[in-house]
Order: structure tokens, then sequence, then C-alpha cells
């Protein structure tokens, strides 16, 4: 049987989340792995003196990590996105869709995504869109939703893999200008997994980004997951295309005279498996840490509750874990000395990037 376009799309999003939650269960060395903490025996700090609320889009949020996009777009994802909504509703985390595209196209999947909405109503929500879209696109998008921001996302890799995938990415900074522009709602620009280099957020800082989410190598696999539904080109090679997340925030680090200068706020994700990462993602500059592979399996596997109680608990750890660091709030996190080593050592050195400045900050604040 023949699909016609819209229940191709909607196999597509269902392939999506399948494909994504079978990567959960792969193991794999992250680049988290290769960032150590330089331990000191005193913290003069006390629990209630630990604060781990954040900053970003304009937006205080209670937790420096949150639940980012990947689904909706058919019935099987529907069920994912309330689900991932009533963990927002009821824990207060910041919460993004999945691409809203399918639903631009084809009225009939509205729900699948306002369903974030209706069970999470006073909750801080992210529309999704790629950066191919219109000004407009942007704005029906946000509508959609009643959404405090706007996720761009950036994804040639995925789209150059994919089948039926884009191949035009000629106008893609000129729509994130105007968006940013003109959409009257924080834009976020985030990569889909590929990670981001120094050269790619100077471009957006350019381009007037104020929110920009590095999203590196090491979650969800899209060139893996589109290699999987190609029938008839083998991009297979270009399964670890990109940096790593922790790559991308040294990346980062060797701009990060402008990011002050122009008050762009750096968030994190791709690869996050535990509060221990969301720490070093923190302490490497991020202002908050998004997951989307680790959120979708949680409420598939233990469901729900089972995911809110995982959030008070990963909060928790993180709050112990700063207090053994010493480290008040997430700007003082970002003062606490840091030993690269490994690959991602390796990547800072032939990237010319300071790698001895993380390792002694603390005696220059």
């Amino acid at each position: 049987m023949t699909l016609d376009p819209s229940q191709l799309n909607q196999q597509r999003k269902d392939d999506h989340v399948n494909l994504a939650l079978e990567q959960q269960k792969e193991k794999q060395h992250s680049s988290f792995d290769d960032i150590r903490f330089v331990h000191h025996s005193f913290s003069k700090m006390a629990f209630d003196q630990v604060d781990v609320q954040t900053v970003w889009a304009q937006h205080t949020h209670q937790m420096p990590f949150y639940i980012n996009g990947m689904t909706g777009g058919s019935k099987f994802t529907k069920q994912f996105n309330e689900k991932l909504g009533q963990v927002a509703a009821q824990t207060g985390l910041a919460i993004a869709t999945g691409s809203v595209s399918a639903a631009l196209k084809d009225p009939s999947l509205n729900d699948s995504f306002q369903i974030m909405r209706e069970v999470n109503p006073n909750g801080f929500v992210m529309a999704n869109l790629g950066a191919h879209h219109s000004l407009e696109n942007a704005k029906r998008a946000v509508d959609l939703l009643k959404a405090d921001a706007l996720q761009i996302h950036l994804n040639v890799p995925q789209e150059i893999v994919m089948p039926e995938g884009d191949r035009d990415f000629s106008n893609w900074a000129e729509n994130i200008q105007a968006m940013v522009e003109n959409l009257g709602v924080p834009v976020i620009v985030k990569e889909v997994g590929f990670g981001m280099s120094r050269e790619t957020i100077e471009l957006l800082i350019s381009l007037g980004v104020a929110n920009i989410d590095v999203s590196g190598r090491g979650g969800t696999n899209f060139v893996r997951i589109e290699d999987d539904r190609n029938n008839r080109l083998d991009f297979s090679a270009l399964g670890e295309w990109g940096q790593t997340t922790a790559e991308s925030l040294v990346e980062a680090h060797a701009v990060q005279d402008l990011i002050e200068r122009n008050q762009v706020t750096l968030l994190a994700s791709g690869g996050i498996r535990q509060p221990f990462d969301i720490l070093k993602a923190l302490s490497l500059g991020a202002s908050a840490v998004g997951l989307s592979g680790r959120f979708l399996a949680s409420v598939n596997d233990i469901g729900v509750d089972g995911t809110v109680e995982m959030v008070h608990n990963w909060r928790e750890s993180l709050q112990l874990m700063m207090l053994m660091l010493e480290a008040k709030n997430i700007q003082s996190l970002q003062h606490k000395d840091l030993i690269l080593s490994g690959n991602l050592l390796d990547w800072a050195q032939l990237r010319q990037i300071d790698a001895d400045h993380f390792a002694n900050r603390s005696q220059s604040h």
C-alpha cells in the first residue's frame, strides 16, 4: 500500500521516536567522562545556601535543566507529548515540542503538539521549527502552542542523510535574523546533536541570537536514525559526525569575550545521562541543560510519576554536589577547577583553546 505525504510524515515521526528509544539502550563513552573536578577538602557552606535557579530566554527557571523537544506529528507521538507535558506541569521544568512543521502542513496534527500546552497551561513551553521556515511560519508555530519561546533547529547533516531531506540551506541565516528581530518572543537556536564550532557561535551572535543551545553529539543520533530509514544511499560512515557537547562548550570558551559582550546565554544538550553530566555542562559555561532522549525513555519505562520523582532526585543530587564543590549558584560553579583529559583535551589543544585555564580558574576569581 502506498502512503500519502501526510501518512509518510507521520510514519517518519513514529520512526524517530522508536529509533531514539532504541539508542537510549546503548552504552557509550561520553566526552563528559573526560572531565574531572579538582577536589578541595573544605566547603564553608550549608545545603540551604545552594541556589540552582537560572535565567535564560528572559525567564527565571527554578532548575538548571529542562525537557528538550523531539516528539509530535502523529497519534503515536501525541501520547509522549502528553506525558512529557504532565511531567513539566508537576515539576516546573521548561519543555519544548518536536518540530511543528508537520502541523503547519496538516492542521489535523495540531493536537499532537497542543496537548503539551493543554496539560501544562502555566508552564514555560517552547515551539520548535527548522531554520528553513519563514517568519510567518514561526509566528504560526508560536500561536499554535501559545509558546513562551521558539527553538530554531539546525540540522544540515540530518537533512543530508534523510531521503526526503532539504537540499537548499541558503536562506537559513536570513530567516533566523528575521525571527530574532520580529517574532516577539525569545528565540533559541539549537543544533540537533552535531555540536557547534566557535565559528558557528560567532555567526549566530552576528545575527542577533541571544540564546544558543550547542546540542552536541552523544545523545540521540539523527544521522544514524535517518541512515536506518535510507534504503538507497549508505551514510553509515557519518555516524560519528560532529562535535560532542563538551567539545562544543570548550569551543564556546574560545569566544567567551564575545559571548559576554553580547549578553548571550549558552545552553547545552546532547548525551546528558545523569546529574553529574549536568553539573559538568553547567561548569563549562551552560546556563541550563536540555534532555530529550533521556526523558523520552523515562516516561516510556517508568511513567509520569516515576519521571517526576526522578526530576526531584536529580535536583537534590545537583544541590548536594554543588555543596561539595562550595558552589552557591550556577555562576560560582563556572569558576571551579576542571581537568580536561583524553579526546576532549586533544580537541582543545588542536583547536588552540586554552585548556589550562579550566584547571586553574578558581585562582583568578
